[in-house]
């Protein structure tokens, strides 16, 4: 039978679009053409330039044949275009942008260029050494455009390297066209970006985002940060890392201002709130820990409160005590690459304003509620997927649902099965449900180690201590750490007549792992483990160190 509010009401090109961020830029260029988009260094770029820019950035990879599916690659800073790579990439006909981890070893780069199956890869010339290796590594053969950014500064800790691409970005830019015509996505569902995990069994799985994710997330971001009419944005965050948990696109949608970095420094960042007015940013501990640690030379003074916005463990109350003393509010996030970045906030409730210290200190650290767009957050027994009571108390994996969870793993349906396995994205994670409905973490299943907002695999770091010829057991864990939030701590014994020093196994991993993710101590002990052999990571996190 035909329902009568369906009969005659069909979908039709003027009653339904397919959702994309893209159009939040369109329609802020237009809107306030003069407004501020970008600010670099001495450069500013109104929001009229920073559409051209995309068009042209779109223009020109349509001109050398980049359309739907393909992949567009870039390794590039906290810079101008990065941003527009996030318009102009998916504006070429369906082009898919992947944002490389500047701090990847070439080995980790060339894989992910594979992959990936990259047809253009744009780099940093900061990062021209390592791309150029991983390219020789590499099975593809993308075109390479560098970028020569003119704002960097000429006592800069990382010296630029030598150009290593086909063209510069501006000449690449210069053969586009202005007024580039590109079409809405077909389908709210076609890929808008891929984001590499950290790999924890293996090589890292490629996470693939669709249109209306990215343009919701853009819009909850907007909603929970509070970014007001006319917010000037802090890129502390990197751009790479889940797309910049999509404010590349959120900024636009109230015509905000982004202010570029390249670089987390802490008298840059109060310099970039004093002179320019930033209402919002966001980053890991290691952020905080900056700000609150800086020296008296280094701070400036300004008026308005800043939001910062954290993921990764709860800040100690007195971190959070510090922070607001210097002007920030600080908001408690909880999110995975799957999805987009933020996807729990902790939604802080006026009623607990009332409590001491100690007892705001255990409701900050708790994870939060769903965003607007998650839809359901649940935690559940994985061998049932029955949910268990909000007690505060009973342990289960952490489950969601909605808009915001990404659309698969690329190339990897097992990998995607299993992540959906009962209609849930199983994060992994393992925590409580409060009565109030809050959750709280508790641990990590997959035993990642999460280091200055980086993820990093304990299996990745033990299999490279492994290959060093006086090892014969070892386990990684998490410690907590002042400045990183968390760092590798490595447990090792040697095999029987083989001596080892602690900085000569720091050094070996150094030589096989990006240096973020090698051990900040090795201790040599006895590990415990079970009858059968295996490791027990739980017993040695109760080690002393």
């Amino acid at each position: 039978m035909t329902n009568k509010y369906d009969d005659g009401l069909e979908r039709c090109e003027a009653n339904h679009s397919a959702m994309t961020p893209i159009t939040y830029l369109e329609r802020a260029a237009r809107t306030f053409p003069s407004r501020t988009a970008v600010i670099h260094g001495s450069r500013r770029i109104s929001y009229a330039q920073f559409w051209v820019n995309c068009q042209r950035l779109a223009s020109a990879l349509s001109q050398h044949g980049i359309g739907k599916g393909d992949t567009v690659t870039v390794m590039l800073s906290n810079t101008p275009p990065m941003l527009e790579a996030h318009y102009g990439v998916p504006m070429a006909n369906g082009a898919v942008l992947h944002s490389i981890n500047t701090r990847l070893d070439a080995d980790s780069i060339a894989f992910q260029l594979d992959h990936a199956e990259s047809r253009v890869v744009i780099v940093d010339t900061e990062f021209s050494d390592v791309m150029k290796q991983a390219l020789k590594n590499a099975n593809v053969k993308p075109l390479v455009i560098d970028f020569e950014d003119t704002e960097y500064p000429a006592d800069a800790p990382y010296p630029k390297a030598a150009t290593i691409g086909d063209m510069t970005y501006e000449a690449f830019l210069a053969g586009g066209e202005e007024g580039f015509v590109w079409t809405t996505p077909t389908d709210e569902w076609d890929a808008i970006s891929l984001n590499y995990t950290s790999g924890t069994t293996g090589n890292p799985k490629g996470v693939v985002y669709h249109h209306r994710g990215a343009a919701l997330a853009a819009l909850a971001n907007n909603i929970h940060a509070g970014m007001g009419k006319h917010p000037i944005y802090l890129w502390t965050l990197p751009m790479f890392h889940c797309n910049g948990w999509s404010f590349p696109w959120a900024v636009s949608v109230q015509a905000g201002t982004h202010v570029c970095l390249r670089w987390v420094r802490a008298k840059s960042i109060y310099d970039a709130i004093a002179d320019h007015g930033v209402t919002h940013l966001c980053g890991a501990p290691i952020v905080m820990s900056a700000l609150v640690n800086a020296e008296e030379c280094d701070r400036r003074s300004f008026s308005q409160t800043v939001t910062f916005n954290t993921a990764a463990a709860p800040p100690p109350e007195v971190v959070l005590s510090a922070m607001a003393e210097a002007g920030f509010d600080v908001t408690h996030i909880y999110g995975l690459t799957e999805t987009y970045g933020p996807a729990v906030i902790n939604e802080w409730n006026f009623n607990w304003d009332a409590l001491d210290g100690g007892q705001k200190a255990a409701k900050k650290a708790r994870r939060g509620v769903s965003y607007l767009t998650l839809c359901v957050l649940a935690v559940l027994a994985p061998q049932t997927m029955h949910p268990f009571p909000a007690d505060g108390e009973t342990l289960g994996e952490v489950m969601m649902r909605g808009n915001i969870v990404m659309k698969g793993y690329l190339k990897n349906p097992q990998a995607t099965r299993e992540a959906f396995a009962a209609g849930w994205f199983r994060s992994g994670d393992l925590g409580v449900i409060h009565s109030d409905g809050y959750l709280q973490l508790k641990d990590r299943s997959k035993d990642i180690i999460i280091s200055g907002g980086e993820n990093i695999s304990s299996i990745e770091v033990e299999d490279a201590l492994y290959k060093h010829p006086a090892v014969a057991v070892v386990g990684v864990i998490a410690k907590p750490h002042e400045k990183w939030g968390e760092t590798p701590v490595a447990f090792v014994e040697l095999k029987a007549g083989r001596v080892a020093s602690e900085q000569e196994l720091i050094e070996h991993c150094r030589r096989l792992l990006a240096r973020f993710k090698c051990p900040t101590r090795v201790v040599f002990a006895e590990i415990p483990k079970t009858s059968t052999g295996k490791i027990q990571k739980f017993a040695m996190r109760k080690m002393d160190l």
